[in-house]
């Protein structure tokens, strides 16, 4: 990651020779939520996908559709910030927002795109998927405006406890009730502050709400709202009769058994509050898909947004003991880890020193030190 700031008197550089408007279209939403299905079918309607892709893998064989710079760019930045994906915490809004402010990200994400754009051809649309670009909305946003690229967001939305479900249910049900309510809570909120932050990301913008259940059922029915919400060009007319259909790639590509977890609140242990809160912003998201500006809606989701924030602050600080004692705790395990290490090492020189009846030093001494700290790292 560049160590010096860069400032916008830096993007000043020639900008590439594009035509005005070309459409990208930005594909977010919390992971899990069908997101890489709708990046895929966009890419066989005709999309260009930027290369190279992050390979398919045996949790995702169908492919993710997602550049691989673009996610090596959004997770570094993110661990850097020491981020999660779908962070529940507020205050990481304000960390992203100071962080932004130096130019690091901005003249990183200038100059990939602006390579991107030069490549591409006048009626050439771009879709990016990635689920972590939310937290970088603003970084898109000015990017776009600046080298003319027509950014639009598409957001793809699936029931929360289904996405809080499909990774870790298997995992969390053989384990202490205790684990499973946290773990599972931590994951309600985190999709919650997560679909609130990529909601208003898109504000202002063209942009284009699917629910990952009508995408399986009907691609066609499901994809003819956004086409026309964000004013893309398909290789195929989406209104045609069924009668008059043509065979198309997506036709192999999409079908309903890509649902695999079926899960509802029943299967997941969360507060009631916070349970009804997340069934609250699903709902209204659905709203959003016929109606992607609605104002009765956004109002109603930044009331929740407000009151998803304060509750936050009353669980941190109805827990600052329990976070106080922890935190002392771990630093205590990681003084008397250290000492233990500093000891072996002792331990191993001398003995190194009685065994050769000579004195250890130099290349010797360390290859002794690197031994002890793989044995101390491998043992924990």
């Amino acid at each position: 990651m560049p160590t010096s700031p860069v400032q916008p008197d830096a993007l000043s550089h020639a900008q590439p020779d594009t035509q005005p408007g070309t459409p990208l279209v930005l594909v977010s939403g919390s992971g899990r939520s069908g997101t890489s299905s709708l990046a895929g079918t966009l890419k066989r309607l005709g999309l260009h996908v930027p290369q190279p892709e992050v390979e398919a893998s045996e949790t995702n064989p169908r492919g993710f559709y997602e550049p691989q710079w673009v996610i090596d760019f959004h997770k570094r930045h993110l661990k850097e910030l020491a981020l999660f994906n779908i962070d529940s915490r507020p205050a990481a809004v304000d960390i992203v927002a100071r962080y932004v402010e130096t130019g690091v990200p901005t003249g990183e994400l200038h100059e990939w795109l602006a390579g991107q754009l030069a490549e591409r051809q006048p009626g050439d649309q771009v879709v990016v998927k990635d689920p972590h670009a939310f937290w970088f909305a603003q970084v898109w946003e000015v990017v776009s405006a600046e080298l003319g690229a027509d950014l639009r967001w598409l957001t793809a939305l699936r029931h929360p406890a289904e996405v809080v479900g499909s990774r870790d249910i298997a995992y969390l049900s053989s384990q202490p009730d205790e684990l499973r309510l946290t773990k599972e809570t931590s994951n309600v909120a985190g999709w919650v502050h997560a679909a609130l932050l990529t909601e208003q990301a898109g504000r202002g913008s063209k942009r284009a709400f699917v629910k990952y259940v009508d995408l399986l059922a009907d691609w066609r029915a499901a994809l003819a709202p956004v086409q026309q919400q964000l004013e893309l060009a398909f290789d195929t007319d989406l209104s045609a009769p069924a009668s008059e259909r043509e065979h198309h790639p997506v036709d192999d590509f999409i079908e309903p058994s890509m649902r695999k977890s079926q899960l509802t609140w029943d299967d997941v242990r969360t507060p009631d509050w916070l349970r009804d809160m997340a069934e609250e912003v699903w709902q209204l998201l659905g709203v959003l898909t016929t109606t992607p500006h609605d104002p009765d809606t956004l109002a109603a989701l930044d009331t929740i947004h407000a009151d998803y924030n304060a509750r936050y602050a009353d669980a941190v600080a109805l827990t600052f003991d329990h976070t106080k004692a922890e935190s002392t705790l771990a630093a205590r395990q990681a003084r008397e880890a250290q000492r233990a290490t500093v000891q072996q090492l002792r331990r191993d020189l001398e003995q190194a020193r009685r065994g050769q009846q000579a004195v250890v030093g130099g290349r010797e001494a360390a290859a002794i030190l690197r031994r002890a700290v793989v044995r101390r790292v491998t043992r924990r």
